[in-house]
């Protein structure tokens, strides 16, 4: 298909892809390119290859640059916003460079998190990879990498030319008003599912999204309320889908958004070790969630 270029692609829903492996446990590509265009056509500005919900760090350097190539073969470079990580600023800046050769007009980055970075740390890392010449959205998330992109290190980041906005994941929605006042022309994005409409309301520029993998056209119209102050529909739209969304936040996110892809009849299947399968009862949760979903007619 033909995709118009975007002045700023984080803009709009971008949905952190889950990887489709087959049943021995090896990268589908083909039904990851459909998912890509099936997630496109049903209302979605693009798609997040490589991030945690794309078990990037069990992926070979090899099928990681492939995915980047499905996706953007698919889709077009403009909808295709890597995210990667990696321990020196070295071989990050080569993930941003093997994005920018595929035709990706921004990428998404983790600081270095290999130790407890200081700010001196990050705001070289950042530098560095800048220079691959590829817009950087920052993603903070302290939770997992004990790294803790603040509001003031963020819009020192901006300062220098480094990043143009920020995956926020944090889960504190007072940061955004921070932010804003620090960085005003700095793009918020949000990071996590269940916090959707308290950020789209701070003014979030965009979403980088886990549960439109299953369920793409009720997200979708759950952000374009919530960013629209569409207030009644926003709020429906998020109370019915809360109990799934919450799951994003979750140690077991992946599976959980994976078997929601299963039960609405996408490919969502297992994940590769170290993660495990999800409990009998978590599993119910979501089952039950899911197809409460569906019976109301969200899909």
């Amino acid at each position: 298909m033909t995709i118009a270029p975007r002045t700023r692609p984080w803009h709009g829903v971008l949905v952190a892809t889950a990887l489709p492996l087959t049943d021995e446990l090896t990268v589908d590509y083909d039904k990851y390119a459909e998912h890509c265009d099936w997630l496109v056509g049903n209302g979605c500005d693009g798609v997040v290859p490589n991030g945690s919900l794309g078990e990037y760090q069990v992926l070979t350097p090899e099928e990681r640059a492939k995915v980047v190539e499905t996706a953007v073969a698919a889709i077009g470079g403009a909808r295709v916003m890597p995210g990667f990580a990696a321990y020196g600023s070295a071989e990050a800046r080569r993930w941003a460079e093997q994005a920018r050769d595929a035709g990706c007009e921004a990428v998404m980055l983790l600081p270095p998190n290999a130790y407890r970075a200081d700010e001196r740390s990050v705001l070289a890392h950042y530098a560095e990879v800048a220079k691959a010449g590829v817009p950087i959205v920052a993603y903070n998330n302290p939770i997992d990498t004990k790294v803790d992109l603040v509001p003031e290190l963020l819009a020192k980041l901006h300062g220098e030319g480094c990043i143009h906005a920020v995956k926020e994941f944090s889960g504190d929605v007072r940061r955004a008003y921070q932010l804003a006042e620090l960085a005003p022309e700095l793009d918020l994005l949000i990071g996590a599912d269940d916090v959707l409409l308290e950020l789209a309301l701070a003014g979030a520029k965009g979403w980088v999204a886990g549960y439109p993998n299953a369920l793409p056209a009720a997200t979708v119209e759950l952000y374009h309320a919530a960013v629209s102050g569409d207030l009644d529909t926003a709020k429906r739209l998020y109370e019915q889908l809360h109990p799934l969304l919450r799951w994003d936040s979750k140690v077991e996110f992946v599976q959980a958004i994976k078997l929601s892809m299963d039960i609405v009849g996408r490919h969502g299947g297992g994940c590769r070790p170290p993660r495990v399968p999800l409990l009998p009862e978590q599993e119910a949760v979501i089952r039950a969630a899911t197809e409460k979903a569906v019976a109301a007619g969200l899909s």
